[in-house]
């Protein structure tokens, strides 16, 4: 029977994608490492490298982790010809030669672009020179593209994206396509058939709950009513873990293997929040079928962020096969409880502590459409079972913490 939930939650997530892209990549939420959250513009070869090769020696590389991701800022000038070239001072060697590195190591590379005249940190975008830019990457040899939305005032976001989407496809590499346009146009309507994953919020912050400034020039674009309007959050840059979360629920019937709700890239180990925070949001990423995309600095990052980050149980989660995105089954000021069916039949659960003080947190088995028998309870971050519950399980759950479960047969 459990087997069966889960094939049929499969099922409809794959009859709402008819028309899902199907270039054979994403089957499993990607992941990698991406430079923008701890270098922002501040970025060079000589970083890439070291978190290539720290990529490999912490052992995130065997964890699962595959994409080394060069974010906005590497561009330089387009040459004679159009084509883009990479920044002189800041990579000297070329892309390719980058590209060539990180495929050494048993990785891929990944590259950032923007559908506008210019990126968001004003450098040279790729609006009318779609077909041009992607053979630029197949060459270089990239197996990612990240495309943002800054400056693209004037196009329609479905077309831009399938413009390079296209582009992307006929360049002759196979390459994952990352939708960047923040869910400004309601993104998991049409983007399944255009991406591998599109974005469905503003950007993340380094915080657990917080709202950040306003949206800055670049970002002053009409509102596109696409099916209604876009989330209230939308638009606006620094969002935390728990406003970015309160925006997926619901989208789960966009996602499934090929194509995937993308909340945003980890800030894991970057400083702005405690060790259980950062616990919390991997918790809540990997219930979403979420993209793994971490960004800390790799080559000084503390163990407690190593072993975050490396967590086989739940980097399992996310990874799952059957690809069915997780569900919110409550939510309140305080507490929020999601559940997740897994192709075993069995059931991910994670209860997540909203507020400021410790709580006990429970869910039923009825609400998990199971019978009131007992069921065997694994503690995912610690990794021992925790015994057989009749009809429900309580947890004790630490500020702002996660309690992350695998619930299956007791019997």
């Amino acid at each position: 029977m459990r087997r069966l939930i889960a094939a049929l939650f499969c099922l409809v997530a794959l009859a709402g994608n008819a028309r899902a892209l199907d270039n054979g990549l994403a089957l499993t939420p990607p992941m990698g490492w991406d430079s923008w959250n701890h270098f922002a513009c501040h970025v060079s070869e000589r970083d890439i490298r070291g978190i290539t090769d720290s990529l490999v020696s912490s052992g995130m590389r065997d964890a699962g982790y595959q994409y080394v991701i060069v974010d906005d800022c590497w561009q330089g000038p387009r040459d004679a010809a159009g084509a883009l070239t990479a920044d002189p001072k800041s990579f000297p060697s070329g892309i390719k030669a980058l590209a060539d590195y990180v495929h050494s190591k048993g990785l891929k590379f990944g590259i950032y672009a923007d559908a506008g005249d210019r990126t968001c940190a004003g450098r040279t975008g790729s609006r009318d020179h779609e077909q041009q830019d992607a053979k630029t990457f197949a060459a270089w040899g990239v197996d990612y593209v990240k495309y943002d939305w800054c400056t693209a005032q004037g196009s329609f976001p479905p077309d831009a994206y399938k413009a390079m989407g296209d582009a992307l496809d006929e360049s002759g590499r196979p390459m994952l396509f990352a939708i960047c346009e923040w869910g400004v146009s309601r993104p998991w309507d049409w983007a399944p058939s255009v991406g591998n994953l599109w974005r469905t919020a503003g950007d993340i912050g380094d915080c657990f709950t917080c709202v950040g400034r306003p949206p800055g020039p670049w970002l002053a674009m009409p509102q596109l009513d696409f099916k209604g309007p876009p989330p209230s959050f939308v638009g606006r840059m620094g969002l935390g873990v728990l406003q970015v979360l309160q925006l997926q629920a619901g989208l789960g019937f966009a996602a499934g293997p090929g194509h995937w709700n993308d909340p945003d890239m980890l800030e894991v180990g970057n400083g702005g929040m405690t060790e259980e925070e950062d616990r919390t949001q991997f918790s809540m990423w990997a219930m979403l079928a979420a993209p793994l995309i971490a960004g800390n600095d790799l080559t000084g990052m503390t163990n407690a962020t190593k072993a975050i980050l490396t967590n086989r149980e739940v980097i399992a989660v996310d990874q799952d096969r059957a690809g069915v995105e997780g569900e919110r089954l409550r939510y309140t000021d305080d507490e929020e409880v999601w559940a997740r069916p897994l192709a075993d039949g069995a059931q991910a659960v994670a209860l997540l502590n909203r507020s400021d003080q410790a709580r006990v947190i429970s869910i039923d088995w009825q609400r998990l459409g199971l019978a009131a028998g007992a069921e065997k309870v694994r503690d995912l971050w610690r990794g021992h079972d925790l015994g057989s519950f009749a009809g429900s399980f309580s947890a004790n759950v630490p500020p702002h913490g996660a309690a992350l479960i695998r619930v299956a047969g007791g019997r």
